[in-house]
């Protein structure tokens, strides 16, 4: 699932925003967004994301908390 132009743009206000300390993001937020939006939508495991996906570890532990 690829989120529209208009649906990041409603969604992004919306997570935290990122720290200006540690080292930046490897992979863009809308990606990792739209990984949880896919293992929601078909309820794989999160060890199962399409190899399209950033890492589930890291995609787990960017949302984890």
């Amino acid at each position: 699932m690829d989120l529209s132009n208009a649906e990041w743009a409603a969604l992004e206000p919306l997570l935290p925003p990122t720290g200006v300390q540690g080292r930046p993001l490897k992979w863009p937020r809308r990606l990792m967004v739209e990984a949880v939006f896919y293992l929601v939508r078909s309820g794989c495991a999160w060890r199962m994301p399409s190899p399209s996906f950033p890492p589930w570890p890291t995609v787990f532990t960017h949302f984890r908390s």
